[in-house]
């Protein structure tokens, strides 16, 4: 089956989220972060990125809708919350007008109830997008990597999957670091089950298809891991790596700009290990999974065992999540294992 048309109404929506967030980062004021009871800073580029994804979508597909999606409008029909939902509104406005594919207006409750369409809980039976409006919000907030991630779920299964990445260089990490010298960044990473995956400049000029890196020794892979230490256990990381004899630091970038970063072979190996009793959810990894696997890489817990995105919000992995080119796999999984039981308590 294609989907194409999901697949360019995707791209369109990242895209125009991504600008939308641009704007937000060249001039985050102070009243722009606000705390989520989980204390995750969410920003308006949040939740003006996820009523914009909603509302293209809705406008491009005319079909039934279901989203699966990060942020609800609760904190904003608070009181004393009117002055940020009117900068939320505008934002979107403003977004809307510059793109001039959309003639309309929205008002705030408009912009609420896109917002409010991210309520589904996916699933295994039909079709689900699935939305990180802003996936890394504390890179976003330093000035670094993020990422805008939206994936379509069909029948379980993760089919298409797009990043839109505002700060990631055009050219590789290995050879620009994360901060561009010439100040080339902006990629859009997307991909169709069955179709490869291409990156293309997030201005929207001409798209190339991108491979995982084919490193076979691991004393020559470079791997990526999560900037916040609370968001994965270093430690663990660095002894897999040790076992693995991999010589280069890690690169430490935030969102599933890795993903991204990883499919066009600026590193070998991704590596999360959350700390226990988090929970990973679908949003944080389904479109950086199949951007991946279809460049040739393969993405399983830490048992070796593939993602399973079927079972509503929450991805439910044994210890952690690894990615790496075909080659390296078996070799991972074999540090990871061995890994695993040296840092086990001994009963």
């Amino acid at each position: 089956m294609s989907y194409h048309k999901e697949l360019a109404a995707a791209k369109k929506a990242a895209s125009l989220a991504a600008c939308l967030c641009q704007n937000v980062q060249k001039a985050l004021l102070q009243s722009d972060v606000q705390s989520k009871t989980d204390k995750t800073p969410v920003t308006v580029a949040d939740y003006g990125s996820q009523a914009l994804v909603s509302f293209v979508l809705q406008q491009e597909l005319h079909a039934e809708f279901s989203l699966v999606a990060e942020e609800d409008s609760k904190d904003l029909r608070k009181d004393g919350a009117q002055e940020i939902v009117e900068r939320i509104t505008k934002l979107v406005n403003d977004s809307l007008t510059s793109d001039g594919s959309y003639n309309v207006t929205l008002s705030t409750e408009d912009v609420l109830t896109a917002i409010d369409s991210g309520i589904s809980e996916g699933g295994c039976q039909g079709r689900h997008w699935v939305l990180d409006p802003i996936d890394g919000t504390k890179g976003f907030l330093r000035g670094d990597q993020y990422a805008i991630a939206l994936a379509l779920l069909d029948g379980g299964k993760v089919v298409l999957g797009v990043l839109a990445c505002p700060n990631l260089p055009l050219t590789s990490l290995k050879d620009a670091g994360q901060h561009s010298p010439n100040n080339e960044v902006g990629c859009l990473f997307f991909a169709e089950v069955g179709g490869g995956t291409y990156m293309q400049p997030l201005d929207g000029s001409s798209a190339a298809k991108v491979q995982v890196s084919a490193v076979e020794n691991p004393e020559e892979a470079s791997f990526f891991e999560s900037y916040e230490a609370a968001h994965s256990m270093h430690d663990l990381s660095s002894l897999i790596a040790q076992k693995l004899g991999v010589k280069a630091p890690p690169v430490r970038i935030d969102s599933q700009a890795k993903y991204g970063a990883l499919s066009r072979g600026d590193g070998a190996i991704y590596l999360r290990f959350p700390h226990k009793g988090y929970r990973e959810k679908i949003w944080d990894h389904a479109a950086g999974c199949i951007v991946v696997t279809e460049a040739g890489g393969v993405v399983t817990d830490a048992a070796g065992q593939p993602l399973d995105f079927s079972k509503g919000k929450h991805l439910d992995v044994d210890t952690g999540i690894i990615v790496t080119n075909q080659k390296l796999m078996p070799l991972l999984l074999n540090a990871v294992k061995e890994s695993l039981k040296e840092k086990a308590p001994s009963s």
